[in-house]
């Protein structure tokens, strides 16, 4: 058992489709702390250091932004979706 490594699901978020299905899910929850960690997890599979550059934001920053009972500016969220490519849709 000790060879087994953790889970990861940044390892697996390898495309568009799968990216929007995964955040799709996680917004019909409405968990503000597991919405966050799936940015973040989205974040990291796509590079934290090319959205570090195109949000303006550190690194530091994002990894701070993003854990578990942070309470991020609205602004600040959408300017990383923003460079994720994911854009927020609302349907009745």
């Amino acid at each position: 058992m000790d060879n087994l490594r953790d889970f990861d699901v940044a390892n697996y978020l390898d495309n568009n489709e799968l990216i929007a299905e995964y955040i799709s899910e996680i917004l019909q929850d409405g968990d503000m702390d597991e919405l966050l960690s799936a940015i973040d997890e989205i974040a990291r599979a796509k590079g934290m250091a090319k959205i570090a550059q195109e949000t303006g934001l550190s690194r530091e920053s994002l990894y701070k932004t993003f854990k578990a009972g942070s309470r991020p500016g609205f602004e600040t969220v959408l300017k990383v979706l923003k460079a994720l490519g994911i854009q927020l849709q609302a349907v009745a």
